[in-house]
């Protein structure tokens, strides 16, 4: 682990985890988080932005212009907080070392709208861009990852046009919490307090099943799917969520490839300008990008 990473896992321990354990009001946390993105996300130069509405939602363009698949990206927070202004500076990063362009929706947040409203929003920019010429690749990190991975067992299950693949940073796969790094790594995660993920749940559920696929795509079903990369921390609450995943995936004949990284935060590569790991993992992901396969002319 680099020394920069040494140094900031006991920082976030003391800011981003105590913040999160502490905030009674969701616009404390989308303050914090859209204070943190301007101040220490910062995208490559010449990066370029662009709003627009797709499928009645506010969404953000990076880098248009370029040739490759698009990057359809579904950003974390809990479907509390974030949004594309929180990711973009990363997507960036990934859009010139994958030569792709991105597209982050602006999906609605609980409470405010409840479930399904995330998914029916991920779903309605999946339909609006599927024909992107160059084809779709699907991502998000913590529960972006997961809503991403819903998103994808839902186009299957409707007969859509498939992604060219997947990847997703510290994805939340299982909002049943059944996993035992929820209790394993309570006191390990430097970002994530355990103890709040039921509260978060229920914002953002308000009564409806955990164990839904759109909420918790771990009970899905994705057979034919098209190849996943998936990555965590081996010290996160999440780290069950990427391995059961992983194992799922792989039972129902998928290609998946897990990448586990020791010590790591969780959804480290958004600390691109800070981490070393990040950065590398934002390189892994662009080279793996580069290997999917181009969509089949007339699909």
């Amino acid at each position: 682990m680099s020394l920069i990473g040494r140094l900031l896992n006991p920082y976030l321990r003391v800011t981003e985890r105590r913040r999160l354990a502490r905030a009674t009001a969701p616009e404390t946390l989308r303050r914090a988080f859209e204070t943190n993105a301007r101040l220490l996300f910062w995208p490559p130069r010449g990066a370029t932005f662009a709003e627009q509405d797709v499928a009645g939602r506010p969404a953000t363009w990076v880098d248009r212009q370029r040739p490759g698949p698009l990057l359809l990206y579904l950003h974390g927070g809990g479907y509390v907080f974030g949004s594309p202004r929180t990711h973009r500076a990363m997507l960036a990063h990934l859009a010139r070392r994958s030569d792709c362009p991105a597209l982050l929706p602006d999906y609605r947040k609980a409470p405010e709208h409840a479930f399904p409203a995330a998914f029916d929003d991920a779903l309605g920019a999946y339909r609006a861009a599927m024909d992107h010429p160059a084809g779709v690749i699907l991502g998000g990190d913590s529960a972006g990852g997961g809503l991403a991975l819903a998103l994808l067992a839902e186009i299957r299950a409707q007969g859509l046009p498939l992604p060219l693949g997947l990847f997703a940073f510290s994805p939340l796969t299982d909002m049943t919490y059944s996993g035992n790094s929820i209790r394993t790594n309570a006191a390990t995660d430097v970002i994530l307090p355990a103890e709040r993920c039921d509260e978060i749940a229920q914002m953002y559920l308000q009564g409806a099943e955990a164990a839904d696929r759109r909420a918790s795509p771990l009970f899905a079903d994705f057979t034919g799917g098209p190849p996943v990369w998936l990555t965590a921390g081996d010290r996160e609450i999440l780290l069950d969520d990427t391995r059961r995943m992983t194992m799922r995936l792989r039972d129902q004949g998928l290609d998946v490839a897990e990448v586990i990284q020791h010590d790591l935060p969780h959804v480290w590569p958004i600390l691109h300008n800070l981490l070393p790991e990040g950065r590398a993992t934002l390189d892994a992901v662009a080279q793996w990008i580069r290997r999917l396969s181009p969509p089949e002319a007339g699909s």
